[in-house]
């Protein structure tokens, strides 16, 4: 089986979150989706890295979806999801490769 990286898994999980809840307009749906793969990049990020990393790249992931809302009001709804995305995957793909 294929290693997907945790910097695709963090992203998609913002974006798709995202998707899902605006095409099915079901928000908790989208909820489950982030947290789904917000889930996978967590024990990822902790059996690459260790907790400390783990920890702190959640906090990010979980700051990223709450900032994307107020970012949201000065680029637009898709504009700071892709950006929110691009943050945590950067950092996901820079603490993940140290520790590798």
């Amino acid at each position: 089986m294929a290693k997907v990286p945790t910097a695709a898994v963090a992203a998609s999980g913002l974006v798709g979150g995202y998707a899902v809840a605006r095409w099915t307009k079901k928000r908790p749906l989208g909820g489950v989706a982030l947290a789904a793969a917000g889930t996978v990049a967590a024990y990822e990020w902790n059996r690459q890295a260790g907790p400390r990393a783990a920890t702190a790249l959640t906090t990010a992931y979980v700051a990223a979806f709450a900032g994307s809302h107020t970012l949201a009001k000065k680029l637009g709804a898709w504009p700071a999801v892709f950006t929110v995305a691009g943050t945590v995957a950067a950092a996901s793909w820079a603490v993940t490769r140290r520790a590798a």
